[in-house]
């Protein structure tokens, strides 16, 4: 370890007066492992006596380093509160270069963020509704971009990549049977439980089946199925996008004359639109079959009266409409996944930022689409 006096001996401090100006010499290394030492030495200086002006002369500095320098500036603004003018002279080049790094201003201590006036209620009620209203035209724009791809595939079907359309059918259809089996099993069952409990009371248990089976067929099957999936392909189509918009495979696409949305939504969209149908069977099947291990375990119902008792309340129109509004929802999910997708600007945290909104969003259309077509049902049947 080197004592302060160790320190000391790589510089030296001279002086010269004339009348009421002080001229200071530095010579040698000024940096941070001396800077008590000299800032100490020139205080001393300024404090003997006071001057009307002070002037540093840098022609023998062999050696300087920021802290040196911005203890320099510390000291220049310590005289000037004792209304003493100061200057540096005879900088050198390397001198120069650090003085205009550390500016005065570094010196004043400024907050990391300014303090800002909260906006009003009504204020932050109309950014809403303008971002409301820019989301709904982004939608809008992507929805005719989306419909113009796929009219063009239909008339040009030679453009559509079948593999493409195969991996997405597993991924949102195959891979995703093991949950839709199980959670539509188990909404079956907690509906005919459920039931049960208040038709015992009025002896009304033959009832059990055909309320399971028309619950679900008619709401639960698509709506289930259509979440399921948009939990799972629909926040997977926007990560997917968003990704490749991050690393500007869209940008390589464009310059390759591929068209984005043709390229990677449509594929999507037409895969979603394939299996989430055959999924909404798949889960109104789990479901009849959830309600009927209630009905057989603690209704002493047996499995033929079951069956009959839930075919006899399903019709044909039921089952029609149902894989409409299947087709419907899934199309709604996989287009505001890739719209969210091709939304992301840059950084991953705007593909997590998109991938929610893509599930929420999804949620809500599905929610919305179901209602319309229960009052559309209700009116046409």
């Amino acid at each position: 370890m080197h004592s302060e006096k160790d320190w000391s001996k790589l510089y030296k401090i001279s002086s010269e007066k004339k009348d009421s100006h002080l001229f200071v010499y530095l010579t040698g290394d000024f940096g941070l492992k001396n800077l008590n030492l000299f800032t100490n030495d020139i205080r001393k200086l300024i404090d003997k006596k006071k001057f009307q002006q002070i002037s540093i002369d840098f022609s023998g500095i062999s050696f300087l380093d920021s802290a040196a320098a911005l203890a320099l500036i510390q000291l220049k603004n310590y005289a000037g509160a004792k209304n003493t003018l100061w200057s540096f002279v005879n900088l050198t080049e390397e001198a120069k270069g650090i003085f205009s790094v550390i500016h005065e201003q570094a010196l004043i201590k400024r907050p990391f963020k300014p303090k800002t006036a909260s906006d009003n209620f009504l204020i932050q009620l109309g950014d809403a509704f303008l971002h409301l209203v820019r989301d709904f035209i982004n939608v809008v724009e992507f929805v005719g971009d989306l419909l113009f791809a796929i009219f063009y595939t239909i008339t040009h079907p030679q453009s559509l990549r079948m593999k493409d359309i195969l991996f997405y059918m597993k991924r949102a259809g195959v891979d995703g049977l093991p949950i839709v089996g199980l959670i539509s099993a188990l909404i079956g069952l907690i509906i005919a439980f459920m039931s049960f409990l208040q038709l015992k009371q009025v002896g009304a248990n033959i009832y059990v089946p055909s309320l399971v089976s028309f619950a679900m067929v008619k709401e639960l099957g698509p709506i289930m199925t259509a979440i399921l999936v948009a939990g799972r392909s629909g926040s997977a189509f926007a990560a997917e996008i968003g990704t490749m918009v991050v690393n500007e495979e869209v940008d390589a696409l464009k310059t390759m004359g591929f068209d984005p949305v043709r390229f990677l939504a449509v594929p999507k969209v037409l895969a979603s639109m394939m299996v989430v149908p055959i999924l909404t069977i798949y889960a109104d099947f789990f479901g009849v079959l959830g309600g009927m291990i209630v009905g057989v375990t603690g209704l002493d119902l047996t499995v033929n009266t079951y069956l009959t008792q839930s075919i006899k309340t399903i019709t044909v129109f039921d089952i029609v409409t149902s894989l409409i509004k299947a087709a419907v929802f899934a199309a709604l999910i996989a287009g505001i996944g890739c719209q969210r997708g091709f939304q992301v600007r840059s950084g991953a945290q705007d593909v997590g930022k998109y991938t929610t909104s893509a599930v929420v969003s999804a949620i809500f259309l599905i929610v919305v689409a179901d209602s319309i077509f229960a009052v559309t049902l209700y009116y046409i049947r």
